[in-house]
């Protein structure tokens, strides 16, 4: 079970941080984002023609952060995670599209191609519990990471 605290730091902000890798070359970016608890998951919106878009179709482990930005080291909070990108469909893609429009209406007027980040670890930061505390929640990210990178290897 993911501490509710995580849950919370992912609803309570949105911006996000992405980052991909091809070919040993990493890359990341900022994208706005809305949190579905339910299914553990990060939702955001990107054309395939940017380079990360174009990153996570050849590779689909990403990894990304969410940041408190504070001068105070006793108030630093965030959030690292990893996880697996797909484009969602069916009932998800539903669910995803109400919840990003909900959270940023003016997106009703783009042409947007949602992106769905399953989560396999979350690795939370929050010195108001202590110096350097961590909150750290997986599932079974190795295992998860290896498959998608034999999927991408075999396709």
């Amino acid at each position: 079970m993911i501490d509710k605290r995580v849950t919370q730091f992912f609803r309570k902000h949105h911006v996000l941080t992405i980052a991909t890798t091809v070919d040993n070359e990493p890359w990341c970016a900022n994208c706005f984002y809305v949190y579905l608890e339910e299914e553990n998951a990060v939702v955001f919106t990107t054309d395939t023609d940017t380079r990360h878009g174009k990153e996570f179709v050849k590779n689909p482990v990403v990894a990304g952060s969410v940041v408190l930005e504070t001068m105070v080291i006793g108030k630093i909070k965030g959030i690292q995670f990893q996880g697996i990108i797909s484009e969602p469909e069916g009932e998800l893609l539903s669910k995803a599209k109400w919840a990003y429009l909900k959270k940023f209406p003016p997106a009703v007027l783009m042409d947007t191609r949602l992106w769905l980040v399953s989560l396999t670890l979350i690795k939370m930061t929050d010195n108001r519990l202590g110096f350097g505390k961590k909150l750290i929640w997986t599932n079974d990210a190795r295992h998860a990471t290896q498959d998608a990178r034999h999927k991408l290897n075999n396709t």
